[in-house]
């Protein structure tokens, strides 16, 4: 797969990540192909436009720019550039229910969470991972009554709002 790639020191900026990359794997393989640490309308739409199968927006939890927008600032652009044509997923950052909600009212398919089940992991096991998904799911159902909303098809962009315009 990698024949005629050069992938030394490929890593999060590495200038050997190109879209020829991307045609390789999905000549590769029939699975689905999600491209994670898109940030902006213009990555999204190339990625449309090279065939991706879903988009992760991430700013790789802040560890490579911590200085640039949250992934919740970036996901509706995203979102927006992608028009329901690829599932928009979403990480960095997420510890509560009401991010979730957040998350999802601007357009995410759906959530990624890293370090609380990692937490829950290390602490307590299986049970404790267990218990950190019951605790998002009771917060997020919590916070979809307080909002009124009965199913996930009503929540929108209207429930969250933007601190920085007002």
């Amino acid at each position: 797969m990698f024949d005629g790639l050069d992938v030394t020191g490929v890593g999060l900026f590495s200038p050997q990540l190109t879209w020829d990359v991307v045609r390789r794997l999905q000549d590769t393989t029939r699975m689905k192909l999600v491209l994670k640490g898109i940030e902006t309308r213009e990555d999204a739409e190339l990625c449309l436009r090279h065939g991706v199968d879903g988009i992760i927006v991430s700013n790789h939890g802040g560890r490579a720019e911590e200085s640039g927008r949250s992934t919740i600032e970036c996901l509706p652009e995203v979102v927006d550039a992608v028009r329901g044509r690829i599932p928009v997923l979403v990480d960095s950052g997420f510890r509560r229910g009401t991010d979730v909600f957040k998350a999802l009212a601007l357009g995410a398919r759906a959530i990624c969470i890293g370090r609380p089940y990692l937490w829950g992991l290390a602490a307590f096991g299986q049970p404790g991972v267990e218990r950190i998904l019951e605790i998002l799911n009771r917060e997020f159902e919590l916070m979809m009554r307080h909002a009124g909303v009965t199913s996930l098809v009503k929540l929108d962009r209207s429930f969250v709002v933007d601190r920085r315009r007002t």
